[in-house]
């Protein structure tokens, strides 16, 4: 992976995001794109999967968000972030940052999970060409089975913000839900899982910051038979808040890959590199 290039983004309100780039380095040339991390995972999580996916023909960025991995500065309790900045700000800045840099005039988008569920509240979501959601859905409570709802739940809502009033920050990683997060992430991620609609919930009332209904870019979302997270139902409730767009979802047996799971993070695992392809298909539209 030695073809990175470590480098910074700086976001509207001057707070620096860390993230790696790799140029297009074989296979036939296709748009830049756009890696954007889960909740809680950290860029490094994905830094096989890029190298791949630039031998494939694509310059390639993937980035922290604010209070995660490198874009971490300073005590976790004293970060202010919300998961709303992480869409209003920190993808914003991110994908202005790779069309300055590549010169184009659209890239694509490859979301995983919350990365592919926030396009509704980019005021620049005109400049992305298609957008691929992997276990991309609301986490909806309700539309969870419900074994894994209860769990979720209890963790989200009752565990979680507990923890965070004793630690002043997201303890996620206790409950095995990724990295610790900045209270205030942990505290939206939680609320709108309950409430449903995901980001729809950062913008009720803010019609000016709501681009929902705008968006025109071509939305497919890939999810795992056996994913807890993204179900049938939470994968309709995030494609309903985008009325007026080309969608469609595609649930992925593991068997049919080689796999005897795939969840809701493994899709970027080198051990999961039999799903490689279908990802890269599916960003250009040959899903």
């Amino acid at each position: 992976m030695s073809d990175l290039e470590s480098i910074t983004i700086t976001c509207a309100d001057g707070v620096h995001l860390h993230g790696h780039f790799a140029p297009a380095s074989g296979g036939a040339p296709g748009l830049p794109v756009l890696l954007s991390p889960a909740t809680g995972v950290k860029q490094h999580f994905y830094l096989r999967f890029v190298s791949w996916l630039a031998a494939q023909g694509h310059d390639v960025l993937v980035f922290d968000y604010r209070g995660i991995g490198l874009s971490r500065h300073g005590h976790l309790k004293h970060n202010k972030a919300t998961l709303a900045e992480w869409g209003q700000l920190d993808q914003v800045a991110a994908l202005d940052w790779l069309l300055q840099r590549t010169g184009r005039d659209q890239v694509l988008m490859l979301g995983h999970s919350a990365g592919g569920q926030m396009i509704g509240l980019l005021p620049n979501h005109r400049r992305v060409a298609r957008l691929v959601g992997v276990s991309a859905s609301t986490g909806w409570f309700r539309g969870m089975r419900l074994s894994f709802r209860l769990k979720a739940r209890l963790g989200l809502r009752c565990l979680v913000p507990l923890g965070t009033l004793v630690k002043g920050y997201g303890p996620t990683s206790a409950v095995g839900l990724g990295e610790d997060l900045p209270a205030g992430v942990a505290r939206q991620w939680g609320q709108w899982c309950a409430a449903g609609g995901y980001a729809t919930n950062a913008i009720r009332g803010k019609p000016e910051q709501d681009f929902h209904a705008e968006v025109r870019t071509p939305i497919t979302v890939l999810y795992a038979e056996d994913d807890d997270i993204a179900t049938p139902p939470t994968v309709a409730d995030l494609l309903r808040t985008f009325p007026s767009t080309q969608k469609q979802a595609m649930r992925v047996k593991p068997a049919s890959h080689g796999l005897k799971a795939i969840g809701h993070i493994d899709w970027f695992r080198a051990s999961h590199q039999a799903l490689w392809p279908m990802i890269a298909s599916s960003l250009r539209g040959q899903g």
